[in-house]
């Protein structure tokens, strides 16, 4: 399958975090708070607008490119967030690993990145993340990275008959 690099993305990385944004949507659509038809609507201004946003300060977004993926193309094959809430507490979005990758070390080397981000830049104690209730391959991976239920949920935005369930890692031990 060839070298995989996790990378931190910057604005400059737009089209690759716009084409994993389409292809998570339509692999997964009740992981994410979007539909696809939403993301395909989006205009070049909005996608590059997108990801200077997600890259500012207080922001993580990493990408796994393929080694030839460095070389001229824009395409990944995973990406995981980290972002401030509002609390200040971390918290991680936007995961996904494309098909073919998972089953491999990419998404706990993903994970690694955004948990070293949160620790050693944020200074946190605690990651946050939300899994929806009806995505059991995602929540047994974080389970397994030692994420545990904290009895916290919201609606899901998309369908508010179904829930996002809250999970935390503790950073510090």
């Amino acid at each position: 399958m060839g070298g995989v690099a996790v990378v931190r993305a910057t604005a400059d990385d737009w089209a690759a975090m716009r084409d994993i944004r389409l292809e998570m949507l339509a692999d997964t659509p009740l992981a994410y708070l979007e539909t696809l038809a939403s993301a395909q609507a989006r205009t070049e201004p909005e996608w590059r607008e997108r990801a200077r946003q997600h890259t500012l300060p207080g922001s993580l977004v990493l990408g796994a490119a393929p080694s030839a993926a460095r070389e001229g193309t824009s395409r990944w094959v995973g990406t995981m967030s980290g972002f401030r809430r509002p609390d200040g507490v971390p918290s991680l979005a936007s995961v996904y690993v494309a098909p073919a990758h998972r089953g491999t070390d990419l998404p706990r080397r993903l994970l690694a990145g955004v948990v070293a981000w949160a620790r050693d830049e944020v200074g946190a104690d605690l990651l946050l993340l939300e899994v929806h209730e009806h995505n059991p391959r995602a929540r047994r991976f974080y389970e397994r990275e030692g994420f545990t239920l904290t009895g916290g949920w919201t609606p899901y935005r998309l369908d508010p008959s179904t829930r996002d369930l809250e999970m935390a890692l503790e950073l510090r031990t």
